[in-house]
């Protein structure tokens, strides 16, 4: 069963459970990261798509010519700390593109608008993310196991796919025998110079797109400009589906809990100021707002 339909038999996830601020909910891709030697980066991709309880992230120089050796990509737990204002992430190796993690510090976050101001607490950088969803169906599936079927045997795999509104961001870690061949070594280009395929590196798939037009953004080229797999869902019981897929010839049952499913849910993309504030942005409107838009 296509997914899109499946999702109408979900229960809504109760949104008194979450842990996050709702302003962190939904789909971000990167305007800006400037860095405490005075250098901006305003050219790479980068996308942040935000689950109830995980988080999906790609990072590429160039849609199509970014070394396989350079991409990056991952799925990790996300950690809010309401006392520190602080959130972090848990990336397990086998559910990271890269074998090493790139951004250990955790986040402090200032929100205006459609914006979200990521700082490091070192001061070392800060990013400016805009949110791209408005409204529509929100979905955050995580995978909970992997069984290939011949052999009727659990594998160690990682997996998850967001949908927010219109926008789609799906990940899925290399079969255990292509992780294995990396562990040992601090990075992808010692893996390779050690005889570790480009083909076994580039297995790990993180895909962001769209369900109008497919993917646009992918750590594996052949994805691009296709629809992201939907199809070959069952419901096995309240919080938890089913599919089966081929991965690299073989039929795999992935079954996924649901972790966050609202019908229809409108993201925030406007934040609350004084009335001070509302009366001097009206005041000066004619100069302010003369050239402002909201810019995605």
């Amino acid at each position: 069963m296509n997914l899109i339909e499946l999702s109408a038999e979900l229960p809504p996830t109760d949104l008194a459970t979450l842990q996050l601020p709702t302003a962190l909910l939904g789909t971000f891709r990167r305007k800006s990261i400037s860095f405490c030697n005075g250098a901006t980066d305003e050219k790479t991709i980068v996308y942040w798509f935000q689950s109830k309880s995980f988080t999906i992230d790609l990072r590429l120089k160039d849609v199509t010519q970014t070394p396989i050796l350079q991409r990056q990509g991952w799925l990790g737990q996300t950690h809010w700390d309401s006392q520190q204002q602080l959130l972090s992430w848990q990336v397990e190796p086998h559910a990271n593109y890269q074998n090493h993690i790139q951004w250990p510090e955790p986040a402090t976050l200032h929100c205006i608008g459609n914006c979200i101001l990521e700082f490091s607490p070192s001061n070392a950088y800060v990013e400016d993310w805009r949110q791209q969803a408005s409204q529509g169906m929100y979905l955050g599936l995580r995978l909970e196991k992997a069984i290939h079927l011949k052999s009727n045997t659990l594998i160690q795999l990682d997996a998850g796919l967001i949908i927010c509104g219109d926008w789609v961001a799906y990940a899925q870690s290399r079969l255990p025998q292509n992780q294995q061949a990396l562990e040992s070594f601090s990075d992808l280009a010692e893996a390779h110079a050690a005889g570790v395929s480009l083909e076994q590196i580039n297995q790990f798939e993180v895909s962001v797109g769209t369900l109008s037009q497919g993917v646009q953004f992918s750590t594996q080229n052949h994805r691009l400009h296709q629809p992201v797999q939907l199809e070959s869902f069952e419901r096995v019981s309240e919080n938890k589906l089913r599919q089966v897929k081929e991965i690299e010839g073989e039929a795999y049952a992935l079954y996924f809990n649901v972790d966050m499913y609202q019908p229809h849910h409108t993201f925030q993309t406007q934040t609350t100021t004084s009335d001070a504030s509302q009366t001097w942005l009206a005041q000066e409107a004619e100069h302010l707002l003369h050239h402002a838009q909201a810019t995605l």
